[in-house]
């Protein structure tokens, strides 16, 4: 099997690559797509190859926010491989991608067999419980304009572009703000000339003025990733 450009696949050992590249498969997921459902059981683990994937925590009401986002830096459904326990939030397609996809039987089973392979899955369930953490403080904490700009930021890097599809009821129901809050928010930072926005699309045009604006969340997020995935 080729080097992945998934950057967990790309971590594995080839003994422990070739426990999962026998029941490996690619598909395509469009933006939008449901991928599995909080309180339901997780049936396929995913590896993104580029886009991005948002984990959502919905309330009885409907409402819902954003607790997290994965791309190819990820696995989504890691969980599955662990415990087989159900999903503890919603994982939903948040920018167009392919993903190499594997059972969740089959994965468990290649996890029991490599102690390396369940060390480094127990790995990146820390780093999303540390970002779902940091998402809680700084939806608490920070103001909406911050709370974007970190937002179009970490998109920015699952992404790798400037230019980023979207719309603002999904911007304000990851942000769990409404609208309005949106519009007023990226208005202001357009007329700061940090990014332009028109019609389900947002150029960041200055990705420094950018991180100026943004909350100190990003940045921690990114220190916690580098020391949990890149520190082996």
């Amino acid at each position: 099997m080729a080097k992945s450009q998934n950057r967990f696949l790309s971590s594995l050992s080839q003994a422990d690559l070739g426990l999962l590249t026998p029941h490996l498969r690619t598909v395509q997921l469009s933006r939008g797509k449901l991928i599995f459902e909080q309180g339901h059981e997780i049936e396929r683990v995913y590896f993104p190859l580029d886009g991005g994937v948002s984990f959502l925590v919905v309330m009885t009401d409907g409402e819902q926010v954003e607790a997290g986002m994965i791309g190819s830096d990820g696995v989504v459904g890691s969980s599955a491989a662990l415990s087989g326990a159900k999903a503890i939030n919603t994982a939903i397609v948040q920018v167009a991608l392919s993903a190499s996809v594997i059972d969740a039987n089959q994965m468990r089973a290649a996890a029991a067999a490599s102690h390396a392979l369940r060390t480094k899955l127990y790995q990146h369930d820390q780093l999303l419980l540390a970002q779902a953490q940091q998402s809680a403080a700084c939806n608490a904490l920070h103001h909406v304009e911050e709370r974007l700009c970190r937002w179009l930021l970490r998109t920015r890097d699952l992404v790798e572009s400037n230019v980023l599809e979207t719309t603002q009821e999904f911007l304000s129901q990851m942000l769990g703000v409404r609208r309005t809050s949106v519009t007023l928010t990226a208005r202001r930072l357009q007329s700061l000339g940090l990014i332009k926005y028109r019609r389900a699309r947002i150029e960041i045009v200055d990705p420094d003025g950018l991180k100026e604006s943004s909350c100190e969340c990003y940045e921690s997020f990114r220190t916690q990733q580098q020391r949990l995935l890149e520190s082996d």
